[in-house]
């Protein structure tokens, strides 16, 4: 039988505020954890021995049921830290009161995890990089910077300000993209039941009338008899895709055909683009602000791009700049970059204010997919209207059609 070494302790202490604080954390006696939560500013008030298994107090893992951390909770959290090292408080004591604060608790355990990394001796980000599954590679290397340059604080609020900026221009794309997606499914939907139930009910009645069926019931009906096996074949084949799709849409064999497939939609390929150009301006100018050398900060903006395009665009800028050339030099080779970004960009490396100049370019394309937002919506939503009731509409005269002859015929 092996000898247990370290035990799991609930700890509540007081902060020098009077404010309560309450986590656990692993160590070898009660003691050993007295001396921890004073190195982290807080007065013991109760600490107690806990068991993974002991009862009613057994810690139940819900595994996929647990809730992820979202970009909103790193954002959340990169401003509550920036503002506690701000206003003084350590390190330690900052991520022990996040670790314990945090509604998220995916993230808390990790903000422990990571409190435990740094109070052995390691650096902030060195800490974050155990997690990359949780903490996006560019917050971390600005952290990294910030900690080199003596401004974790201001680090941290960039960090903050990019992930922020990252979340409204998600919730943008998610509102032009929602209604649509709703009604189109819910038009789907109507149309397999029409055909698998409705259809079928008209079919028997034409039958028991006799006489021969217009060319569009016709096809309703062969459709409907058709569904009973397409239904389930959709259903299947939806099913294994979307697993398929979640296992291997990072992969680059399948972004290197998705990708530019969605810039070139017919509605939406113009709004990807934007976003991308805005997201990758965003970021480059975040990290050239922190103090990232560029061509570290040019492969790490190419990662978190979202879009394989500019990522191996970026790749030929790397090469660019290793050769002793400018940024904006191969970018003006990429068809999916409007000109006037490169030459904002080239602008910006002459005459020294390439952060200004990328921040700039950020906004206008941030300002660009709010109004492209407003407009596809505004057009979105009569053209489907008139697509579903073009369909439902059609159905429903090819169901009544043998009706209207028959009733010609009686008189």
């Amino acid at each position: 039988m092996s000898t247990i070494t370290a035990q799991a302790y609930a700890y509540k202490g007081r902060d020098t505020s009077g404010k309560v604080i309450k986590g656990r954390m692993e160590a070898s006696s009660e003691s050993a954890v007295v001396s921890r939560m004073r190195s982290m500013g807080l007065s013991p008030v109760e600490i107690r021995p806990t068991s993974a298994g002991a009862g009613l107090n057994m810690e139940i893992n819900l595994g996929a049921f647990e809730k992820g951390v979202k970009l909103k909770d790193i954002a959340i959290m990169s401003r509550q830290l920036a503002t506690m090292i701000a206003a003084g408080l350590s390190l330690l004591r900052a991520l022990s009161i996040l670790a314990s604060q945090t509604e998220n608790k995916t993230l808390g355990s990790t903000l422990d995890s990571v409190r435990v990394a740094v109070e052995g001796g390691a650096a902030l980000s060195d800490a974050l990089a155990r997690h990359r599954q949780i903490f996006p590679p560019i917050m971390i290397h600005m952290v990294r910077a910030g900690e080199t340059g003596g401004f974790l604080d201001h680090a941290l609020e960039s960090v903050a300000d990019t992930f922020e900026a990252d979340v409204k221009l998600r919730s943008t794309i998610k509102s032009a993209l929602t209604y649509p997606v709703v009604v189109l499914i819910m038009a789907i939907v109507s149309v397999i039941g029409m055909l698998l139930f409705i259809v079928p009910i008209f079919e028997k009645m034409f039958a028991d009338l006799g006489g021969e069926l217009p060319l569009p019931t016709q096809i309703l009906v062969i459709l409907s008899r058709a569904m009973v096996w397409i239904a389930p074949v959709l259903l299947v084949g939806g099913i294994a895709f979307a697993i398929w799709w979640k296992r291997n849409k990072h992969t680059d064999a399948v972004r290197s055909r998705v990708d530019p497939l969605k810039l070139r939609l017919p509605v939406f390929g113009d709004l990807f683009r934007k976003v991308a150009i805005a997201r990758f301006t965003r970021n480059f100018a975040t990290m050239t602000g922190s103090g990232v050398p560029v061509l570290q900060s040019l492969a790490i903006v190419g990662e978190t791009s979202g879009n394989w395009v500019i990522e191996k665009a970026l790749i030929n800028v790397q090469d660019s700049v290793r050769a002793g050339r400018t940024i904006a030099e191969p970018l003006a080779n990429e068809p999916m970059i409007p000109s006037m970004v490169t030459q904002m960009i080239a602008v910006g490396e002459d005459s020294g204010s390439l952060e200004q100049m990328l921040n700039k370019i950020s906004d206008f394309y941030d300002s660009e997919v709010q109004a492209t937002t407003e407009a596809l919506t505004s057009l979105i939503e009569p053209l489907m209207i008139a697509v579903i009731g073009t369909v439902i509409g059609g159905m429903i005269i090819a169901l009544y059609m043998p009706i209207f002859t028959i009733f010609d015929q009686i008189h």
